[in-house]
């Protein structure tokens, strides 16, 4: 089709879904989806996420009453705009799987009534049975509450008519957060930066406390990585982008003792340890930007009987100390893959990986192939293609991996896994027997990566011998020299290292915030919901106040938007 095809197919049905959108017509409004169809709403007809597939459950979403109106007539989406001028125009696509669905995509605009708000949507359009063009998926998502729109503005040169420096601009606005922050964030990564950064250009004050003493240290302190950004290189960056986004942040300061919430005032007391001084704070909201959890440690007979060395592989930091050394690894992820490459390299005398289950294996060709070349082009702004990525709905993502887009990237890897079960090591693309080859992203979204390597080199290394494989599901007990199992045999070692993941956010959510209030929250942060939208992540987590703010650069990137949007909102009492 040429362009003036695709936006005339795009421009007409965007035109009868705004007469039905601007009506507050349901019916109608739903008539422009397919039987099978998808919409993924974000905060634009509620203060959540939500993911609705088929008409039966799209009609029954936007039909509910809101202050005796439906969802789809009280939410009053109108003036829709086809977007023309970014790499989101009108264009065709066609998804993974044997189907081969093509048709036709594009972003366009929009206005929000209550509350007032500015929107985008992103559409994917084929034809059904009929002929007539209809939306495979529809994604409306909030962009900005008008009149508090998100500055992108930086300020220069002098301030306020006065000659005041930069320096003491930065100085007089963290005393103020400091004196009163309305929302305090735990953990300094990636995630708790981008909610800082987002909150301030909306003119909120967030202060981030991180128990390092360095911006950037929990990535400085991980194994590097030789394809990808070094750990060093990446500390570097978030450090820079705290200072460039003007972060208040407390380096070296906890939580000191179990935050405390006050229905009355809708306010936390939290008690903070920065060195040697303690100092208690009154916010509005609590963001837990904490990572993944702690390390998971299995306890097995004999473990402080075995002589040689014995951590977890969050600890590990360098294997030059154990040059020479025989070392156990036990797990078979990416943490495992990584400090088995790194003990290699480093001269290890003996490396051997004990796998206590299968593992999903993508190499990281295949994955540029397929994840990041792809929809991360060089060439186009990074948040177009945040905005694309997200428009696609993550149970509909799965079900495309699972008819056949899971199938095209083992393609890919076939020498790499052929080589790895002959081998001994065991391979799974399925999160549970028999519940479909979801593949790489099926794993992340569901246990945030657990039981995947991204194989960046640990692969060939166990291919070639250099890395031997032990099945381990059955480990009896540890002794002074090793590691027994109860099949008889036994792997004798100077080093072993647990890499055995970490514990569910929600454990160190109850050593932290206590049982009262944990009690109070869903069982679960990350992993999907019934609708397929992550579970507490950057939305309601389930007590007032409070936030969880986790997950890869891509998430955060995203997401610390919305999140920021819905603090603004209870702000202005419009939530």
């Amino acid at each position: 089709m040429t362009s003036e095809d695709l936006h005339a197919i795009s421009a007409d049905w965007l035109k009868r879904l705004e007469n039905a959108s601007s009506t507050g017509d349901v019916k109608s409004f739903v008539s422009h989806f397919l039987s099978d169809g998808w919409f993924r709403d974000l905060l634009c007809f509620s203060w959540n996420f939500r993911t609705l597939s088929g008409p039966e459950k799209i009609h029954g979403f936007l039909s509910e009453v809101v202050d005796g109106k439906s969802r789809l007539e009280y939410s009053g989406l109108r003036g829709f705009k086809l977007d023309d001028h970014t790499v989101n125009a009108p264009s065709p696509f066609k998804l993974p799987g044997p189907r081969g669905i093509e048709g036709v995509q594009g972003a366009f605009t929009f206005s929000i009534t209550k509350p007032a708000a500015l929107g985008r949507g992103f559409f994917r359009l084929t034809q059904d049975i009929d002929g007539n063009w209809k939306a495979l998926t529809l994604f409306t998502n909030m962009q900005d509450l008008v009149g508090f729109e998100e500055s992108s503005k930086d300020r220069h040169g002098l301030y306020e008519g006065r000659q005041i420096t930069w320096e003491e601009d930065v100085d007089a606005k963290f005393r103020a957060i400091e004196a009163d922050p309305t929302v305090l964030i735990v953990g300094g990564g990636q995630s708790g930066l981008t909610c800082a950064a987002r909150l301030g250009r909306l003119g909120i004050r967030a202060l981030v406390i991180e128990k390092h003493t360095r911006v950037g240290d929990c990535w400085r302190q991980r194994t590097n990585f030789p394809k990808y950004i070094p750990k060093g290189k990446l500390a570097n960056f978030v450090e820079s982008y705290a200072v460039n986004q003007e972060l208040c942040i407390w380096l070296s300061s906890i939580v000191a003792s179990t935050p405390v919430y006050d229905s009355s005032s809708a306010r936390w007391t939290v008690e903070v340890q920065r060195g040697d001084r303690k100092v208690i704070f009154k916010p509005k909201h609590l963001i837990l930007a904490t990572g993944g959890g702690r390390p998971r440690i299995p306890t097995w007979d004999g473990m402080y009987d075995f002589r040689g060395a014995l951590y977890h592989s969050d600890f590990h930091t360098d294997a030059e100390q154990f040059r020479g050394k025989r070392v156990v690894v036990v797990g078979a992820g990416n943490a495992s893959g990584d400090i088995c490459q790194d003990f290699v390299a480093h001269g290890a005398a003996e490396v051997t990986i004990v796998q206590r289950s299968a593992t999903c294996v993508v190499s990281s060709s295949a994955a540029e192939e397929t994840h990041f070349k792809l929809p991360f082009s060089d060439n186009n702004p990074i948040e177009e293609l945040d905005f694309r990525t997200n428009s696609l709905p993550l149970a509909l993502l799965l079900q495309l991996m699972k008819s056949g887009g899971t199938q095209h990237v083992k393609m890919l890897d076939k020498e790499l896994h052929e080589g790895l079960r002959k081998a001994g090591f065991n391979l799974t693309w399925e999160l549970s027997p028999g519940g479909g080859e979801v593949g790489l992203e099926g794993f992340l979204f569901s246990r945030a990566a657990s039981g995947t390597m991204l194989d960046i080199g640990c692969g060939k290394l166990i291919v070639e011998g250099k890395v031997k494989v032990k099945q381990g599901q059955d480990i009896s007990h540890f002794d002074e020299d090793g590691i027994k199992f109860k099949d008889g045999s036994k792997l004798s070692a100077d080093v072993i290292v647990l890499a055995t993941g970490n514990e569910p956010v929600m454990k160190g959510t109850r050593a932290l915030l206590g049982d009262k209030i944990t009690e109070q929250l869903p069982p679960k942060v990350w992993g999907l919901d019934s609708e397929g939208e992550l579970n507490q992540t950057y939305r309601p987590s389930g007590h007032p106040g409070l936030w969880f703010a986790i997950g890869p650069f891509g998430v955060s990137r995203f997401f610390s938007k919305h999140l920021g949007l819905q603090i603004l909102a209870q702000e202005l009492g419009i939530a």
